[in-house]
């Protein structure tokens, strides 16, 4: 349960009359921006090579689901930065210290979610960027990666 397929299922589902897109994303070369994956929904947005672009605007849930990859222990901590873009500028970011230590593994795996509600307006762009794109999961969990949103109403 709980898998990519499952969430487009549900996402399909949604009403005509709301926005919806549900997208996988991968690191892009030379890049900090993640790259939308053309595996995915989009009802009434435009899905682009790294954005999101609103057709209606109204209040928003905006997701983000991350995995990363660790492959080599260590030895300081590594901070992890996901930040969500709105017309490429900072709408809310999340930071997170992935503490080395004496007992840590060769491997270390790591989840984020962020969850940002929010009114946009018709041709705002979203988007996410990583401070370390090159720690994305691309290979064990490439469809857990995800960049999404929801469109709940017409205002706010």
């Amino acid at each position: 349960g709980n898998t990519f397929e499952d969430y487009l299922r549900i996402l399909q589902s949604v009403p005509a009359n709301r926005a919806a897109a549900y997208m996988r994303v991968s690191s892009a070369v030379n890049s900090s921006k993640l790259s939308l994956v053309e595996k995915g929904i989009c009802e009434a947005v435009q899905c682009k090579h790294q954005e999101l672009v609103i057709r209606e605007q109204g209040l928003y849930l905006i997701f983000c689901h991350l995995n990363f990859h660790f492959p080599n222990c260590s030895k300081s901590p590594i901070d992890l930065k996901i930040e969500l873009l709105v017309n490429d500028r900072v709408d809310r970011q999340t930071l997170s210290t992935l503490c080395a230590s004496e007992t840590c593994q060769d491997e270390t795996f790591k989840t984020l979610l962020q969850l940002h509600l929010t009114h946009l307006d018709v041709q705002d762009r979203v988007s996410v960027t990583l401070n370390h794109p090159e720690f994305l999961n691309d290979v064990s969990l490439p469809n857990e990666n995800v960049l999404g949103l929801l469109r709940y109403s017409d205002g706010m």
